[in-house]
């Protein structure tokens, strides 16, 4: 497994857990406001970093570092993914997994395997071909019956998950954050987050770069129509 970015301390991606992140390349989908261009498409460009790196890093924070969480890129397009979680389990960390629902094959057997303990799944845009492929940048034809089939598989798991959208402007509005609201009915937990542009980091579509995010009113109301409709929402 090539690691290609960690991050040793965050307590941003897992609430209530201080965790180490990594970084694994590749991904199947283009989002046009994705950060992680040079993970995204030029990979090899990153240097790989030795998992015996981030083992002796691990060993040594043991009893301050909570869990690992394994993002990317999309980590399941790796088939030694559960190679990965294994290792950390074994280590005594517990594991989160960011996945864009497009592997639900890899999913199930994480969950059957019990090699994750948190899944946090993207829903880009309302399931329908034509939001769904403006949000990920490529035709989604093929993709949404998978996408369905992870999320229906993490409502009926019993395993801790979260769905969540990264609600941009040109790609969302308060039609879409009620769409997919209705699509997941039965979520335990559901987080809006806001695209924010970032001076240092490219977007991978470079007219995403100085987009304005949403104002605190705007996600406020699409926060009280996503609570409207599922138990349990919030803002990140």
């Amino acid at each position: 497994m090539e690691i290609k970015g960690v991050v040793d301390v965050s307590f941003a991606d897992w609430d209530g857990k201080p965790s180490t992140v990594l970084f694994l390349p590749d991904c199947n989908l283009r989002c046009p406001y994705c950060h992680n261009v040079a993970l995204v498409l030029h990979p090899d460009t990153e240097q790989t970093i030795p998992f015996g790196r981030v083992e002796a890093y691990l060993k040594r924070q043991k009893g301050w570092i909570d869990g690992v969480c394994i993002t990317g890129g999309e980590p399941t397009v790796h088939n030694d993914l559960p190679t990965l979680c294994s290792q950390l389990k074994e280590l005594g960390f517990a594991v989160k997994l960011d996945t864009n629902g497009t592997n639900p094959l890899m999913v199930k057997a994480l969950i059957e395997d019990e090699l994750v303990d948190y899944i946090a799944m993207d829903v880009k845009a309302p399931l329908t071909v034509v939001k769904y492929s403006q949000a990920v940048g490529v035709n989604s034809a093929k993709l949404l019956g998978a996408v369905e089939e992870t999320i229906h598989m993490l409502l009926e798991s019993g395993r801790d998950y979260e769905l969540r959208t990264t609600v941009v402007p040109t790609l969302h509005d308060e039609e879409d954050i009620i769409a997919i609201c209705q699509s997941i009915k039965g979520c335990s937990k559901y987080v809006l987050q806001r695209f924010t542009a970032n001076e240092w980091k490219e977007t991978l579509n470079s007219a995403f770069n100085t987009l304005k995010p949403f104002t605190d009113e705007a996600m406020t109301k699409f926060l009280v129509h996503a609570r409207k409709r599922l138990p349990n929402v919030k803002l990140r």
